[in-house]
């Protein structure tokens, strides 16, 4: 029978629970840390990444999947006619939407492929909203409309605890960070037009509660919240209190995952990202 199947990446933290309930096709990323190559989520788990990282004399790097992982996926899902719609993270950061593109043109499968602009739960929203529609019978074309709606009222920050990945990955100089690790300083960021950019600065994890839940209340009144997702990387000391906040005021459920590899290369440890959607 033809349907719609939807394919995603590994740096979506979507539950086991979901993916399994929703029939979700991951394509790995692959990791690179002290010589060594990993399957994000396959040969190497969040936790462990993160002790590995802390002792690596560099920066780990990841890649995207390879184009011929990913024509395989869409010539064996589409053999029957069914369409598939890949939703990946954003273009900004990684090249996995390039790979999913060229596998696009290259298969014989029906794939509409897309830019999240997001990672994470960000990218999750996506992917669940998409998921839930082609089980209801939805059209490819309509579940693409949808989900271009969801992206435009999507927020995404990125809380960074300590700045040394920061500084090895390029995105600010030595002197900076050694002046913001003075003064204890965590940037807040935002993903805008899927890429990295910041927008606050916070001196204690009580002010990035505050503040992100102070922008959150005021972006959300009067709308229907339709998710809230915090992740982190041993980030619990930001991550627990600002989801007790957003439970308190209302919101039934936060989903509250440990980040993707991928993820923790670019924050570091001890960061959070924290994510919601409205109608």
């Amino acid at each position: 029978m033809k349907k719609v199947y939807i394919v995603t990446d590994s740096t979506a933290d979507l539950t086991k629970e979901d993916i399994k309930k929703y029939n979700l096709h991951i394509v790995p990323l692959t990791l690179l840390i002290s010589g060594e190559t990993y399957i994000d989520g396959v040969d190497v788990l969040p936790e462990q990444f993160l002790r590995m990282m802390a002792s690596a004399s560099e920066l780990p790097k990841s890649s995207q999947p390879a184009v011929g992982v990913f024509k395989e996926l869409y010539d064996e899902l589409g053999k029957d006619g069914s369409e598939i719609i890949s939703i990946h993270m954003t273009a900004g950061m990684s090249g996995t939407v390039k790979s999913a593109q060229a596998a696009a043109e290259m298969t014989d499968s029906k794939v509409t492929v897309i830019d999240s602009m997001f990672i994470s739960h960000g990218l999750s929203f996506q992917v669940l909203e998409a998921a839930e529609m082609a089980n209801a019978g939805n059209t490819s074309l309509e579940i693409v409309n949808r989900l271009n709606t969801v992206r435009k009222q999507t927020t995404l920050f990125v809380v960074v605890d300590v700045l040394d990945n920061l500084v090895k990955g390029g995105r600010i100089g030595k002197g900076r960070a050694m002046l913001g690790s003075l003064l204890n300083i965590k940037p807040i960021a935002t993903l805008q037009d899927g890429v990295y950019t910041p927008v606050a600065k916070a001196r204690s994890h009580k002010q990035v509660v505050a503040h992100l839940f102070k922008v959150f209340t005021e972006e959300t009144t009067g709308k229907i919240i339709r998710g809230v997702g915090i992740s982190q990387a041993n980030g619990m000391k930001m991550a627990e209190p600002l989801k007790k906040l957003i439970e308190d005021s209302g919101v039934k459920e936060v989903k509250l995952t440990f980040t993707s590899p991928v993820i923790s290369t670019h924050t570091g440890e001890g960061a959070i990202g924290f994510m919601y959607y409205t109608d």
